[in-house]
Order: structure tokens, then sequence, then C-alpha cells
């Protein structure tokens, strides 16, 4: 049952009979999310909602918008969530971070839209930003 101030999705799961499990997110948790209707080829594939805790104002690059952008094309061929998490220079500043893509599909098969979620932290004094360290994780 979809409560209000929920929105509700389909997410494909990439497993031998492909089926569709239904999400629900209350409203509050769309700051820290983005959605990405997918368009092929990839590069004209868009933004619905970026969620003010992930925009970029400025530079995309300067994101966790911009973080999660460039592994778009590996979840697009895995047909499966990613999770990523790493260090990156935020707005001049060293973050520590971690978030997930997670493709979607109207009808169970195609993917039509990416769901990615992201949040991150300052790095404490004693973890440096030697250099961007990304992990990624497939589910």
């Amino acid at each position: 049952m979809q409560r209000s101030g929920e929105v509700r999705l389909s997410v494909l799961h990439a497993t031998a009979s492909t089926s569709t499990a239904a999400i629900t997110a209350p409203v509050a948790d769309w700051a820290n999310c983005l959605v990405i209707a997918v368009r092929l080829p990839v590069q004209f594939s868009y933004f619905v909602h970026v969620g003010e805790n992930l925009s970029y104002t400025h530079s995309p690059d300067d994101s966790l918008a911009g973080v999660l952008l460039p592994h778009l094309p590996q979840v697009l061929s895995e047909g499966r969530c990613l999770m990523i998490e790493g260090r990156a220079a935020l707005r001049g500043s060293g973050v520590l971070y971690r978030g997930a893509l997670y493709p979607l599909s109207d009808d169970g098969s195609t993917i039509d839209h990416v769901l990615g979620a992201a949040n991150c932290r300052p790095l404490c004094e004693n973890e440096e930003l030697i250099s961007p360290h990304i992990r990624t994780k497939w589910l």
C-alpha cells in the first residue's frame, strides 16, 4: 500500500528470471536521490530529478551527482545495482561518499530510468585525500 508522501518505483533485478519489486521512499529522502531518464545513446539521457543534497549548481564535477554519473554506462550494460564509495574533493573539501545506482524498468525488462542515491561526510583529520579512491560492488 502506498502512503501519502511516498513515491513508488519498479526496480529491475538481474536474475535468471527477470522480476520486478516495488520500493517506496518518503519524500524527505529525495534530497539524497536523483532519477535519470535513460535514452540511447546514453549521452542523451537526462535528469528527471536531482535532490538538493546531490545538486550541482556550478559544476557537475563538483557534486555527488557528478561522482555517480561516470558509472551509468556500467549499470546499463550490466542491468543491476552498483554500489559506489570513495573519496573525492567536492566544493573544495575532501569527503568520503557512498552511493548506489539502481536500474528501473516500467515493463520489467527494458531499463528506462536509473535511481541514484548518495551521501557523504567530510574527511576526518586523520584521513587524507591523496587521490580520489573509488570502490564499486555489484548487487
